[in-house]
């Protein structure tokens, strides 16, 4: 039997034929990065307190952006907080089933209140600090899910809870300048998961310059890779009262039908009033 190499990986990955690395035995680190899963189902069992220490210290171990250390994780435990937090959130069935929820937060706040004590200004409440604290929080979640998966946890970030974020950064008593990211449901998979295809480099890496002239073009290549390997059963489909129910369904038309509504518009109010200056 052949053994797997990082092409193989990349293949899996990109549905398309590659020789990068197949001299490279699909090993290590980069092999895991490469077999990511995401995981909404779990095993009953509950993560271990020590255990969620350390994946969170690995988390924590991420680069930040000049050492500012701008992200927070509130570790949901008390029942009720919990309870309300599943119903914030409960157009994921899966959420509630997850042993352990965490939610990521951009944390502006705490660089302020140390430049307070050292007698400083803080000059810098612009648009720059809330991309900077949004950036740092989603590096320490990306880099949470890869220590996850290290211990063979798996997990899944959940976006939705920005649809309710003014009620979510209440039930969780984030202060002014501290606001949710992302939540995240952590536990034990009950299944392997499945590798999701990726939109092939040729969209997503440029060379010097910017091109999206063949954009189209690799959308629906990929579309039809993605169909071929996981088709969107009908009865799955976005706004079929408003689209009806397409003959082909791939990703794009997904998704194009996902962003033809607003979403999350009450953003910028929100930021503002937890005092970000967006200017």
């Amino acid at each position: 039997m052949t053994e797997k190499t990082i092409a193989d990986l990349i293949e899996d990955r990109f549905g398309l034929p590659t020789e990068d690395g197949r001299d490279m035995p699909a090993a290590g680190e980069l092999a895991a990065i490469l077999r990511h899963r995401s995981h909404r189902r779990y095993k009953p069992d509950p993560v271990p307190d020590e255990l969620l220490r350390v994946v969170l210290a690995a988390a924590f171990s991420a680069p930040a952006k000049s050492d500012l250390q701008q992200c927070s994780v509130v570790v949901v435990k008390d029942p009720a907080v919990r309870a309300r937090l599943n119903e914030l959130v409960a157009s994921q069935d899966w959420v509630p089933g997850a042993p352990s929820l965490l939610v990521f937060c951009g944390d502006s706040r705490r660089i302020r209140r140390v430049a307070q004590a050292r007698g400083k200004p803080y000059p810098n409440g612009h648009l720059d600090a809330f991309l900077n604290c949004a950036v740092d929080a989603g590096i320490v979640l990306a880099t949470f899910i890869r220590a996850a998966e290290a211990v063979g946890l798996g997990c899944c970030p959940i976006s939705v809870i920005r649809d309710r974020i003014e009620e979510v950064a209440d039930l969780l008593g984030l202060p002014d300048h501290v606001f949710p990211l992302a939540g995240m449901g952590l536990g034990w998979p009950r299944a392997e998961g499945w590798i999701s295809l990726r939109l092939p480099p040729s969209v997503t890496v440029h060379t010097d310059r910017y091109d999206d002239g063949d954009l189209l073009a690799e959308v629906e290549a990929y579309d039809r890779r993605r169909d071929a390997r996981f088709s969107t059963p009908p009865e799955k489909q976005r706004m079929t009262k408003e689209y009806g129910v397409a003959e082909f369904y791939g990703w794009s038309e997904d998704k194009a039908r996902q962003y033809a509504v607003p979403q999350r518009k009450q953003l910028a109010r929100f930021l503002t009033s937890k005092g970000f200056d967006l200017d």
